[in-house]
């Protein structure tokens, strides 16, 4: 199939051909022809498959078809309803959705932009008052545009939730339910995400009107693209392995994931003092500092980019070579959407992951979830072996009351002023080891 099967217009078809893409991946082939025929539709597929073009290309065609209704308000008569509505979980990938429509609507007319926290809201404020007729946002930023009345929400057409499962996730529903509550009951509604557990499927048919479920691959699967290795380590091991990794194993770019926001800049600071090019991203980063440093890692300037997890969903660089879970993730759908950075649109990707003692559980759970045995690292060629650091602690030397009046033969300290002895001296302190940890 190709895309011209598709029904997409010339100008959709010009700017595909132009982004370089020949034929359409499964997830676009059976979403698109259901997007354009007005269809609800709650989609499910791996994540690297191609899911935004999936919705943003007949998104385009749907708009460009029918003309926005006229503004009532007399006090703007030039802008524009806001059409369409892309909620997405993160920064990055909201303004990463909106590149996409502006990729792909490069020959139209239609405008489009991304707001989101950790920004300045003044720019975004006046690009909305100028209107828009695509609004991707996160939902808080969103919520706070409304509530200074500079979005209004009357006139959507297409609502879109990208990654749905952490969308409708407890901790954003009530967000999410208020930015519903303002907008029309009469429209499209499309739900997308890798994973789809079942409580969120429910959920999801207080938002969805007779959906089509489509699904091109096994729920929460990963990408059979994608190798998986796993290294027996423990936590001190750890940073002298990925030094040694990154040395010996040839990759373009590697994605470096940590559990918390300490660790990357920790492990960012440790790379840096052994010579490796690399660059943090995570939630404490404004938004200025995780822009950077999305940009030196898309240009290669910086090889190795150190993330928490959100990075782990719709990040799109070319070239990801190697995904290396520092931290193994306490949930499974994580582990599909981090290694879902690699092994995109066809290629090939690597994913590493530094298994300690205590993560046996969450590996059990990850290969039960993705039906995939992590092959041991030691298997894999070129494989560099963690470096255990031991140190021969000092023997402290026998001492008596002879050498430095402190202690006797026996142990016991020296009798005091009155000729009592006081007994054996007695350590504060257990047992010294004879291996010190480092």
């Amino acid at each position: 199939m190709r895309f011209d099967d598709l029904r997409l217009h010339k100008p959709l078809l010009e700017a595909v051909r132009t982004a370089g893409y020949e034929t359409p991946t499964p997830i676009q082939a059976k979403v698109i022809p259901l997007v354009l025929d007005g269809q609800d539709v709650l989609a499910c597929a791996q994540t690297g498959t191609g899911k935004t073009a999936a919705f943003a290309l007949p998104i385009l065609q749907r708009l460009a078809a029918s003309p926005a209704p006229k503004r009532s308000d007399r006090r703007r008569p030039r802008a524009r309803h806001i059409r369409t509505l892309v909620l997405a979980p993160t920064r990055e990938l909201a303004q990463q959705i909106s590149d996409s429509f502006g990729t792909y609507g490069r020959f139209g007319g239609l405008k489009h932009t991304a707001v989101f926290g950790g920004v300045n809201k003044n720019p975004q404020t006046r690009t909305l008052r100028s209107g828009v007729d695509i609004l991707v946002a996160t939902p808080g930023r969103l919520l706070d545009h409304m509530a200074d009345g500079v979005v209004q929400l009357d006139s959507i057409e297409v609502l879109v939730l990208d990654e749905a499962d952490r969308m409708l996730d407890m901790g954003f529903m009530p967000d999410i339910r208020r930015i519903l509550a303002t907008i029309p009951k009469q429209r499209q509604t499309l739900l997308l995400s890798a994973t789809m557990p079942r409580p969120i499927r429910e959920l999801s048919n207080d938002i969805l009107i007779n959906p089509v479920s489509v699904e091109v691959a096994r729920v929460s699967s990963a990408a059979e693209t994608v190798e998986h290795w796993a290294y027996s380590v423990e936590k001190r091991e750890k940073p002298s392995l990925l030094c040694s990794v990154l040395e010996n194993t040839p990759y373009s770019r590697a994605l470096v994931f940590t559990r918390t926001k300490y660790g990357a800049d920790k492990v960012v600071r440790h790379l840096t003092r052994a010579g490796i090019s690399a660059d943090a991203i995570h939630g404490n980063k404004s938004q200025n500092a995780r822009t950077r440093a999305l940009a030196g890692f898309r240009s290669g300037k910086t090889g190795v980019l150190v993330a928490t997890d959100i990075a782990s969903r719709g990040l799109d660089i070319d070239d990801i070579s190697h995904v290396i879970n520092y931290d193994l993730t306490d949930e499974p759908e994580t582990y599909v959407h981090r290694i879902g950075r690699t092994g995109r649109a066809g290629a090939t990707g690597t994913a590493l992951s530094f298994v300690s003692s205590e993560d046996h559980g969450n590996l059990r759970a990850i290969e039960r979830l993705i039906r995939t045995p992590l092959q041991p690292a030691a298997d894999l060629p070129g494989y560099v072996a963690p470096k255990v650091a031991v140190v021969q602690a000092e023997r402290p030397a026998r001492t008596d009351s002879r050498r430095n009046g402190d202690t006797n033969r026996q142990g016991h300290r020296p009798a005091n002023k009155n000729g009592a002895h006081r007994g054996p001296r007695r350590s504060r302190r257990g047992p010294r080891s004879a291996v010190a940890n480092r």
